[in-house]
């Protein structure tokens, strides 16, 4: 689960490098507990994620980010092109209904038209352009074009002969397709979306791509992959990626299009034939992935240039088809436990990510509440809770539901036993969170004093009994 500084200084910034990259997060949903939207949105204020991808246009997910200042990249899903790329009618419709019906409350700041058409959907390939400018048209109507800008994310797969970058050229059979789209881009002022995996580079290699290489390891310079036509030097698979692709787009004669990098990460588990799908792999890359990002460090190629990414992803997903590292390239499970810490010391400005000691035992959302009133009772009972906070007239009495007041209960015990495991059960309607539940004068203990926002899906999904 974030988004971006308005995308017309993102493009400034790409430009000049004056302004400085940011870090985002996708979110997928493919998870058989997938969080409600109300707490991705906590989840998301909880790590200071300020920019975040959505690959539809979820009208829940965009609601709980309204007023929240965090800028949101919304999709049109591949099998919604067809119609859009079809219809300048069926665009303005779905820019009315998805975009039109948002702004300003939610931030929406650019919108992903398909994803890696060119090679996952190659018979949408003639009309995608034209999905384009019917998006960006519907969006000159409203006059929101200088606000949201419109792209399509590709596999780095389409440049060939990446490797050295100077050498890069996209598939020449897509040339009727990128020539068009990278005019398009220029002419509004939006930038190449372009999806970054070192690990499936490194996979793929056949052992030619060190591993240190992929994962942004110091290396030394005698280690270092060299450009022989340029001699620039590269320490890191990611760069020489991004590289390729400016390479590519200049030898189309298209010199001034920023990129952002729509998804990157590594996966932190996977079945035998992937060994180095591994959580220290995993930790590694996204950590060095972020501090490279927010340091500016630009690529070889442009200095100082921002490349702003989004991780892929926010959550693991359980239910994607394919390998176990298919499932596993999540920084936190669904109940917003961080899947590994990662280790960004001085780079606090996003992933307050040290979150395994930050944790609260909550009700479980659905929960009986005969039940969760029998664990409330025993919890301020046997289990020795003070529960005199909930009691008329003080601070966490409000919402006077079981839910909010088992909350209260189930945290305090947990936070007394020390976050022991099995203390946040209560015979299955307990479970742990990294939201922090306080609100209002309420707070919860082991809370740091600042008001997080789950009890108002509690209130909303436990009325009052």
């Amino acid at each position: 689960m974030a988004i971006f500084l308005l995308l017309l200084l993102l493009l400034v910034s790409a430009v000049s490098g004056d302004e400085d990259a940011y870090i985002g997060v996708n979110i997928g949903t493919d998870l058989s507990d997938m969080p409600t939207p109300t707490e991705v949105v906590a989840l998301l204020k909880a790590q200071r994620i300020r920019h975040v991808r959505l690959y539809d246009a979820d009208q829940a997910m965009l609601l709980a980010l309204a007023k929240t200042g965090i800028q949101v990249t919304v999709s049109v899903p591949n099998d919604q092109l067809l119609g859009i790329g079809q219809s300048n009618a069926t665009a303005a419709n779905w820019v009315a209904r998805n975009i039109v019906a948002h702004v300003p409350a939610t931030n929406i700041t650019a919108i992903a038209v398909g994803s890696e058409v060119l090679t996952a959907l190659p018979n949408a390939a003639p009309i995608l352009v034209s999905a384009l400018k019917f998006i960006h048209s519907a969006l000159v109507a409203s006059n929101l074009d200088d606000q949201i800008k419109v792209s399509t994310p590709h596999s780095s797969s389409i440049i060939l002969d990446s490797f050295p970058p100077s050498q890069a050229f996209f598939n020449r059979s897509w040339d009727p397709v990128m020539v068009p789209l990278l005019k398009f881009l220029q002419s509004t002022g939006s930038y190449l979306m372009l999806n970054v995996y070192p690990y499936y580079d490194y996979m793929q290699s056949n052992g030619k791509i060190p591993l240190d290489y992929a994962l942004f390891r110091p290396l030394p310079p005698n280690k270092e992959a060299v450009d022989a036509n340029t001699l620039l030097h590269y320490t890191n698979v990611f760069d020489a990626v991004v590289d390729a692709a400016y390479f590519a787009m200049s030898y189309l004669n298209f010199t001034n299009i920023p990129i952002v990098v729509t998804e990157s990460g590594w996966p932190s588990k996977g079945d035998s034939s992937e060994p180095d799908a591994i959580v220290d792999n995993a930790n590694t890359y996204n950590s060095n992935l972020i501090k490279h990002v927010l340091n500016n460090t630009g690529t070889p190629k442009h200095p100082g240039i921002a490349v702003s990414t989004y991780i892929y992803e926010l959550y693991n997903e359980d239910l994607r088809p394919g390998s176990d590292s298919e499932k596993n390239w999540g920084l936190f499970d669904a109940n917003g436990i961080p899947v590994y810490t990662l280790h960004l010391t001085g780079a606090d400005t996003v992933f307050a990510n040290d979150t395994t000691n930050k944790t609260f035992c909550i009700a479980k959302r659905g929960a009986d509440p005969k039940m969760l009133q029998a664990a409330l009772d025993w919890a301020c009972g046997p289990g020795k809770v003070d529960c005199s906070p909930l009691l008329l007239g003080h601070p966490c009495y409000e919402p006077d539901n079981v839910a909010s007041h088992s909350t209260y209960a189930f945290n305090a015990y947990y936070q007394r036993m020390a976050k022991s495991p099995g203390t946040c059960d209560f015979k299955g309607v307990a479970t742990i969170t990294t939201s922090d539940p306080s609100h209002g004068s309420c707070i919860f203990p082991g809370s740091s004093g600042k008001n997080g926002t789950l009890i108002n899906e509690l209130i909303c999904t436990h009325p009052l009994v």
